[in-house]
């Protein structure tokens, strides 16, 4: 049986080791999900893009989060990386606190937003920390601005 662990950093090793003495694999790409309960979860584990290798990133190092079909990509302020965890499913483990979805595709770390510039269509563009520019959606418009207290 193969199970994908998405725990915190702290007790990783620990579940691994106590299921992997049951005979249970840990994979990434595993159907069944072992997840912590009444809690959101403080880090990510990813591929970086150039080595392909496996990293636990702590969530308050995300910028944002951007759905691409099958995969989401995982930008920080130096470098990005991908999940092949669901967006919707990454979005339900994030602090709603810390995190707003702005579209269907991408959600935003709220205090990465360095700038905030209103258009004509009930959209916002958003600047963010690492310099790119997100789109606030007509579909996320009224929770955005009832969110920021605009």
């Amino acid at each position: 049986m193969k199970v994908k662990l998405s725990v915190s950093q702290a007790r990783y090793r620990e579940i691994e080791a106590a299921l992997t003495e049951h005979g249970i694999e840990i994979d990434d790409n595993a159907d069944l999900q072992l997840t912590e309960s009444s809690r959101y979860m403080d880090s990510l584990i990813v591929k970086d893009k150039k080595t392909a290798e496996q990293v636990f990133l702590s969530v308050d190092e995300i910028v944002s989060l951007e759905a691409f079909g099958h995969c989401v990509e995982v930008y920080t302020q130096e470098n990005s990386y991908l999940s092949k965890e669901r967006l919707y499913k990454i979005g339900n483990l994030l602090d709603p606190d810390k995190f707003l979805r702005i579209s269907n595709s991408v959600i935003v770390a709220k205090d990465k937003i360095k700038r905030i510039s209103p258009t004509l269509f009930m959209k916002f563009i958003l600047t963010m920390n690492d310099g790119r520019d997100l789109v606030v959606t007509r579909s996320y418009y009224y929770f955005f601005k009832e969110t920021f207290g605009i």
